[in-house]
């Protein structure tokens, strides 16, 4: 397992583990490739829509060298006092910032001289680049902006209502734990689920897409191969990092079929995983002999590696998503076609993943097997609704 990228750059270089690179935590990394890969793929649909003029361009009046608002430079200089602030207290406490970032970002800790500036300098350096380019009078244009052109925003907006949410259903699905420790539950790098943060963050782009007027349906057929990118690459992270997200204990022997395939696409015990915790329950973890580095725990019994297996499945999804995105024609369906595949997916995987049970209707069922028969069923409600529409149109 790699916790932090010195861990993966000693295997792939041979360089020391825990050198600076341990600032750089795989999870934290490779979640940001996630966001950036699901990003890539929206833009590419959005713009090929568009060609197929699915689409109207909104219409934005700017102003061309005017001085800086006060927003803008108050806007910057926050970030400057954080940016500042927050960098300079890292560096003097690197020991624990390389242990645990979240701790320091998350947190109210500051070195406050260097905080302000920071945010002196950003302030600054915003008011001589707008004065720099200051015109005696100012122009007023109106410009064209397609919905491709508002990735960016939609991709922050997103990636906020996602995280957001994924910790809140974390929260709500360990609420004991939350209870116990509330500022280290909220704090702590790892704890997210995967359809709190779909739902959240579909509200936030939803709630964007609103605001300046997009169209739901073909962006939603849009956003479905996004979402599924953005998906299996963070089962990446959650594979390399060894978050806990992983399955029930597997002692059982490898199949035959599986013979030629390395024994850990079977069963694993994620050594140097990040939680590195004495115990992580229900599979207890122990120390690896003669390791000296700062991640030293393994799991005592092999797992189910189910972000590996999660990974291969969403590839499959996208696979689907990918041919069907030009042959369906109906606007709107792609997207529950990818409702019904992700619920699919999560409810076969829930059966050998760790999970907190809930009781529903004297039935034990996970967080996201419960959310995996409603977005089932929302599926198949959609694509009925969809089909029997564009028959009456027909």
């Amino acid at each position: 397992m790699y916790p932090d990228l010195s861990y993966l750059f000693h295997d792939l270089f041979g360089t020391a583990p825990d050198n600076w690179l341990a600032i750089f935590k795989m999870f934290g990394f490779v979640l940001a490739m996630a966001f950036l890969a699901s990003a890539v793929v929206f833009y590419v649909e959005l713009k090929r829509k568009a060609k197929e003029g699915l689409y109207r361009p909104d219409k934005k009046t700017i102003t061309e060298g005017a001085p800086a608002t006060p927003g803008e430079i108050a806007g910057n200089a926050l970030v400057g006092l954080l940016l500042g602030g927050k960098g300079f207290y890292a560096y003097a406490h690197y020991h624990e910032f390389r242990q645990d970032p979240a701790s320091i970002i998350l947190s109210a800790k500051m070195h406050w001289p260097a905080a302000l500036v920071g945010a002196a300098f950003l302030a600054g350096l915003t008011w001589w680049e707008a004065n720099k380019n200051k015109k005696k009078e100012p122009v007023t244009k109106e410009v064209q902006i397609w919905p491709h052109d508002r990735i960016n925003e939609m991709t922050v907006a997103a990636a906020i209502g996602g995280i957001v949410g994924a910790k809140l259903f974390d929260v709500f699905d360990n609420w004991e734990t939350f209870i116990a420790d509330p500022i280290g539950t909220l704090t702590s790098g790892g704890g997210l689920a995967f359809f709190g943060g779909l739902v959240l963050g579909f509200i936030a782009v939803v709630g964007y897409m609103y605001r300046h007027r997009i169209p739901f349906l073909q962006t939603a057929d849009a956003v479905a191969p996004s979402l599924t990118v953005g998906y299996g690459v963070g089962r990446i992270g959650c594979q390399l990092s060894g978050d806990g997200d992983w399955g029930i204990v597997n002692t059982a022997p490898k199949p035959g079929w599986m013979s030629f395939l390395p024994d850990w696409m079977w069963a694993y015990k994620y050594p140097h995983h990040v939680l590195n915790t004495p115990s992580t329950d229900p599979v207890m973890s122990e120390p690896i002999p003669h390791c000296t580095w700062d991640y030293c725990m393994q799991l005592s019994q092999p797992v189910f590696p189910t972000p590996f297996y999660e990974i291969l499945m969403m590839t499959v999804v996208f696979a689907i998503l990918w041919f069907l995105r030009t042959r369906v024609k109906i606007l709107g369906m792609l997207f529950f076609i990818y409702l019904g595949l992700i619920a699919i997916e999560r409810f076969l995987i829930e059966k050998i993943r760790v999970n907190v049970l809930h009781d529903v209707w004297g039935m034990k069922l996970t967080q996201a097997e419960i959310i995996s028969i409603g977005l089932f069923s929302l599926s198949a409600i959609g694509m009925l609704v969809l089909w029997q529409r564009s028959k009456r149109v027909a």
